[in-house]
């Protein structure tokens, strides 16, 4: 008899595992059951996949304005703000109820205005995945050069193939959906303590030079360039909004997520991004796998180049879950298989490296501006929406309605105050800061760009509503 309930007990526990499992390659919500990340499986996959290549590109303008230390304070202030703004307007309703970032945001945009919203998701999530895999196949040619496998000149040939074979280890990888990317979390974790051992090996064998470096484009303005690295800092960080909701409706409570979310996401990039402060200020190349070899010799270079490699494709995992997830709120796209989901994320990741490689790398300092211009009010809109004029209360099954008695349909599905919210706080970035040319304007030098975008954006939205949406009884706020 023992034996029989300790079997049906087995199967019930096996039948829950293989229920959550498929429900996390859904859209819809995750039940308490269906969340089975605890703290420190949040709290890793959460640091793997934040801790990749970008960390030493992003160093790399800061340490084109800004010193060492000073570089190093400014960004991990700037990397905290941004995080904290994220963590606020994206981790309570995915929290709650179990949904990724594309859901959280149909109470403010409308059941159809959302599609804005998951047009920069999508479009965020791609641009940093090519960068990402541009990055590991650069890496890995490096280092099949440095065994002696191949000969100099096959890269070319060799580029393109390897980033063909990185998107198909990241479909590989998430075919079993959440699973994946915590596999490959648990495997990859190592490279972040690898990273600190990069950063150690550069700061004690050229201290001197490091502490007497100029930063090349500084500009007369001191306070002009630590706002800099804390506006670099902030538009970074804002870039992990398409990511968090994916990964933290995983956790089954807010406890299990808050320190986890702030140490996991916000403290390994500014920590490996000093990485790329050293190296442009000291050897005016921000990548490790460039200059460790000139430091510590062939081994050091193999050593940093399987590093840059599996870091990369560790994030690109992460990113292409959370756009997969996105991507199933269109009708047209839930009923499609999760492999063709999969297809469907990874393929215009697979066109740009192929195609246009080098153009998109020799742009991410516009596409880094991009991400503050678009996702600064984005977060602004929902913090006012959700403290302030929801109290906390949401619908959760009109999240997944699109029909015309949905609270959230406004008119024609497009909530007006948010779009007009939205072009008020984009416009706002823009004056302050062109992130074309780094220009900036008017009283940029004491506020940042990203800060008074959230700011505008967040007014603009409150009255708005209170204004015109409420009394038009739409919304759902009555």
């Amino acid at each position: 008899m023992n034996g029989q309930l300790s079997s049906a007990s087995a199967e019930a526990t096996q039948a829950s595992v293989s229920a959550a499992v498929e429900a996390d390659k859904s859209a819809l919500p995750l039940l308490r059951s269906e969340r089975t990340w605890g703290s420190w499986k949040l709290g890793i996959s959460l640091a793997t996949a934040a801790a990749a290549t970008w960390c030493y590109l992003i160093g790399g303008y800061v340490g084109a304005y800004l010193p060492f230390l000073s570089g190093s304070i400014s960004l991990s202030a700037g990397c905290m703000i941004g995080m904290l703004l994220v963590a606020l307007a994206v981790v309570p309703v995915c929290m709650r109820f179990g949904v990724d970032s594309i859901a959280s945001v149909k109470p403010q945009f409308g059941n159809r205005g959302w599609v804005l919203v998951s047009a920069m998701q999508f479009i965020s999530i791609v641009g940093w995945n090519s960068l990402l895999l541009i990055f590991f196949a650069k890496s890995t040619t490096q280092l099949l050069l440095a065994l002696g496998v191949i000969q100099d000149g096959s890269g070319a040939l060799l580029v393109p193939m390897t980033i063909l074979l990185a998107c198909s280890l990241v479909f590989c990888f998430l075919l079993k959906g959440s699973s994946g990317v915590d596999r490959v979390a648990k495997i990859l974790v190592v490279h972040v303590l690898v990273g600190f051992w990069m950063l150690y090996i550069i700061v004690s064998q050229r201290w001197d030079e490091l502490a007497s470096a100029v930063p090349a484009s500084a500009s007369p303005d001191r306070l002009w360039n630590y706002t800099t690295g804390v506006e670099i800092g902030i538009a970074s960080l804002l870039s992990w909004w398409p990511y968090m909701g994916a990964m933290v409706r995983m956790a089954p409570k807010g406890r299990t997520a808050a320190l986890p979310i702030m140490l996991g996401m916000s403290a390994p990039v500014p920590a490996l991004s000093l990485i790329g402060i050293a190296g442009v200020l000291v050897l005016q190349v921000s990548d490790p796998s460039e200059w460790l070899r000139s430091i510590g010799g062939p081994t050091y270079g193999i050593v940093a180049l399987l590093f840059v490699a599996a870091a990369n494709l560790g994030t690109a995992v992460a990113g292409v879950y959370a756009s997969a997830i996105g991507l199933q709120h269109f009708k047209a796209l839930e009923r499609l298989s999760w492999p063709a989901i999969l297809l469907i994320t990874i393929l215009p990741v697979a066109l740009v490296g192929l195609i246009i490689p080098e153009l998109f790398f020799a742009n991410f300092g516009t596409f880094l501006a991009f991400i503050g211009v678009g996702f600064a009010p984005l977060c602004g809109i929902q913090i006012a929406d959700y403290y302030l004029m929801r109290r906390r209360r949401i619908v959760v099954r009109a999240l997944y309605e699109n029909g015309p008695d949905s609270p959230y349909r406004f008119w024609l599905g497009v909530n007006p105050a948010a779009v007009l919210a939205m072009a008020a706080g984009c416009a706002t970035y823009v004056v302050l800061l062109d992130p074309l040319t780094y220009e900036s304007h008017g009283p940029y030098a004491f506020t940042t760009a990203s800060l008074p975008s959230v700011l505008v954006a967040a007014v603009v939205y409150c009255l708005l509503t209170r204004l015109w949406i409420m009394p038009a009884n739409k919304g759902g706020y009555r």
